[in-house]
């Protein structure tokens, strides 16, 4: 089992940046991913919708051999982690969380803002993150719809995704926040852009090398980190194969077969 894969599952491409994390913390690790790009954003959908989605992967991943899965998506992690585990209770199971806690800690002004999707900032696990986390702190949050959208594209510089990034970022900056987080997978493709947009002042945080971490633990817990060489990573999406394949190179370094998932 020490060499079977780690499946890696979004809504869309926006866990390669998560996969990306992965892979540079555990070069050994053989990686399977998943973008269900058929039936994005998942931020606009029920939470029944989005476990059974899950449900479906997670029976993917079990029938392709994968050691452990990581939900790779702010969003999936809050309507189906807690249903997955239940499924698959001796299974490794690594969700997501916007990174409030680190966010609390590291403001100074005391203002921290939240760049989210709307299913993320509604979920009752996001509220106890800010009860348990941000009691001290001002927390400003931003749903961000038609992002995701955009960054699917892969067109990371255009000027729709500017104008409507801007637009998020701005009301943001005016209230006074020193600290922003991305909570959403798809949204550190884009801290080039908002490099050009915040001063270097603000600190931009999201959760994608912690995913890592909580992987690697729980892989070496139970005896189940890979001694290598890693296979090349695999990837499936339940939408365009041509087009998962044009835009890969653009938010992935390295190589990998794209096939349909047909679910």
């Amino acid at each position: 089992m020490r060499e079977a894969p780690v499946g890696v599952f979004d809504s869309g491409v926006g866990g390669l940046s998560v996969l990306a994390e992965i892979s540079r913390l555990l070069p050994d690790e053989s990686l399977l991913y998943v973008a269900d790009c058929g039936h994005i954003p998942y931020g606009e959908k029920s939470p029944e919708f989005i476990r059974q989605r899950c449900r479906l992967v997670a029976d993917f991943f079990q029938q392709q051999g994968a050691k452990a899965m990581v939900l790779a998506c702010n969003t999936a992690t809050v309507a189906a982690v807690a249903d997955l585990r239940e499924r698959y209770p001796h299974w490794p199971l690594v969700g997501m969380e916007p990174a409030v806690k680190p966010a609390a800690a590291a403001t100074r002004s005391g203002v921290v803002g939240v760049l989210a999707t709307t299913g993320t900032l509604q979920s009752a696990k996001f509220a106890a993150l800010l009860d348990r986390f941000a009691s001290d702190v001002r927390v400003i949050t931003q749903p961000c719809p038609g992002l995701v959208d955009l960054i699917e594209t892969g067109e990371l510089d255009s000027p729709a995704l500017r104008q409507l990034l801007r637009s998020y970022v701005e009301p943001l900056l005016a209230a006074g926040c020193d600290t922003l987080i991305l909570g959403c997978t798809h949204y550190p493709f884009l801290k080039p852009l908002l490099a050009e947009m915040v001063p270097s002042t603000v600190a931009i945080i999201d959760t994608g090398a912690a995913v890592a971490r909580q992987l690697q633990r729980l892989l070496h817990e139970r005896g189940l980190l890979a001694a290598g060489p890693a296979q090349p990573a695999q990837f499936w999406t339940s939408a365009s194969v041509q087009h998962l394949q044009d835009i890969l190179p653009l938010l992935w370094s390295g190589s990998g077969r794209v096939r349909r998932l047909a679910m």
